[in-house]
């Protein structure tokens, strides 16, 4: 039975406790065996995880580094993307995918979003002879168009590299994410499909030279013991958490098989109260339901409401990045899309551990709220 309005009930947003109760006798058992061995950077896990990642991606290769952040400034600074440059990025994903841009000294340009989905519109990009890269962001867990962008970057002349940092799992006409484009990102920070007890990010991609090189910019340049071929950086993934991210992705489909089941039933519980749009899922594509966000014009009141039915609720995300204090006087840009978007979105609690009951009375109070309320 559901709990009544008022219960005492503590739904969160992401049950990330929950997750780990049910591998810590697994994952101690791993860290046994590194304490072990004494070796806690660039080791035989690592090498192990990534190819266990390249063989779930459908890549060749796959490459550890230090966080998805840096996985998109290694993949740019490999692609020879620098100062004059211009990238083209969602204006709707978090502030990580273009400040890797700006980092790399290239400049991000905004572009708007599809209503539907919230990813890129590529349709809406403007082009110009400085532009060397689009990066789609598979943002909430939903692949983007890869047909439409696909397109786009042969009629240019881009690469392709792939924000996958949210969409772990996800497929697109039969192939994972990460495996799309000319390089696959990801970050897999805790909360993320697949997450990591701390930082970590990984890159994919089928090209033997790209591979070398963001394996020599995570450690130094390095091509070889004591000799530096470029100035590199500091990123590399370590043994720990390589064992948390290769012993997790044995549930990685496990678990993205239950959010799927989760966001079937907010669908079909949610789907007809008025002033509530569920998402929409593209027919050729498989989410993972990184988030699950609705859309409505009274978001705030909704929030508050649920708030104070002891539901956790959050806005992914409220300000456009092109509205962002550090990005509003560097770029102009129309994004109305966007815009509309980050005033009306709203996250549910979503994680696979999320019980049916839970879901259920999340409906409870999001129905019980639509009742009461028109939508403009």
């Amino acid at each position: 039975m559901s709990p009544t309005v008022g219960s005492s009930l503590r739904i969160p947003l992401i049950g990330l406790d929950r997750q780990t109760k049910s591998i810590t006798g697994e994952f101690l058992n791993e860290i046994e065996k590194i304490l072990d061995k004494g070796w806690f950077v660039l080791g035989e896990k690592l090498r192990e995880f990534e190819e266990e990642f390249a063989r779930y991606s459908g890549v060749k290769y796959a490459i550890g580094v230090g966080s998805g952040t840096d996985a998109l400034l290694l993949s740019l600074k490999a692609i020879g993307v620098g100062p004059g440059d211009e990238v083209l990025v969602p204006a709707n994903t978090f502030i990580a995918t273009a400040e890797a841009i700006t980092h790399s000294g290239a400049t991000p340009v905004f572009v708007d979003v599809d209503a539907r989905t919230y990813n890129i519109d590529v349709r809406d990009a403007r082009v110009t002879e400085r532009t060397k890269a689009v990066i789609p962001v598979h943002l909430y867990g939903q692949p983007a168009d890869m047909d439409e962008v696909r397109d786009f970057a042969e009629k240019f002349g881009l690469t392709i590299i792939e924000d996958a940092s949210q969409a772990h799992g996800g497929i697109y006409k039969g192939k994972k994410v990460g495996s799309l484009g000319d390089v696959g990102c990801f970050s897999f920070y805790p909360t993320k499909p697949l997450g990591a007890i701390g930082d970590a990010g990984m890159v994919t991609t089928d090209d033997e030279e790209l591979d070398a090189k963001v394996r020599r910019l995570r450690n130094h340049g390095r091509s070889e013991l004591n000799v530096h071929v470029e100035p590199g950086y500091t990123s590399r993934l370590d043994e720990i958490q390589a064992a948390a991210l290769s012993l997790k992705l044995k549930y990685l489909d496990q678990w993205n098989l239950r959010r799927r089941t989760i966001a079937r039933e907010y669908d079909e519980l949610l789907g007809g109260w008025p002033g509530i749009q569920t998402p929409y899922c593209l027919p050729q594509a498989e989410h993972v339901y990184y988030l699950y966000v609705i859309r409505t014009v009274r978001r705030d009141e909704l929030r508050a409401d649920l708030t104070r039915q002891g539901v956790q609720a959050s806005v992914h995300y409220p300000t456009p990045i092109h509205l962002q204090p550090a990005y509003r006087d560097r770029c102009w840009c129309r994004a109305r899309c966007a815009e509309e978007a980050a005033m009306q979105i709203l996250s549910l609690p979503m994680f696979a551990e999320l019980q049916d009951e839970e879901v259920r009375y999340v409906c409870d109070v999001v129905a019980r709220w639509a009742g009461g309320h028109t939508s403009n």
